[in-house]
């Protein structure tokens, strides 16, 4: 099962609220998934989403893919890690 990491819409009409969550890829946006690991709230000042750090690092070390606008957030917690480019390899070689 390919698992990835992605934004559920929730909330009404003009009032989103988003869940970060560990779906199956095969399944639609809003349909089932597997752990809810954090929410997101467009409309809230200052920081305005919260991760479970620990799951999600659970969820990358068992290979699952990340959305592009979850990516954002991981990188602004400082929990992804950055791909070494090949030119950096072979620096260190």
């Amino acid at each position: 099962m390919a698992v990835v990491i992605r934004m559920r819409r929730m909330g009404r009409k003009n009032e989103p609220y988003f869940r970060i969550v560990a779906t199956d890829k095969r399944c639609p946006r809003d349909g089932r998934f597997l752990e809810i690991l954090g929410t997101y709230r467009p409309l809230d000042e200052g920081k305005n989403f919260d991760l479970k750090r620990e799951r999600i690092l659970y969820w990358l070390g068992v290979g699952a893919q990340v959305s592009g606008a979850v990516s954002t957030f991981l990188k602004k917690e400082g929990i992804k890690k950055e791909k070494k480019s090949k030119g950096a390899r072979k620096a260190e070689k």
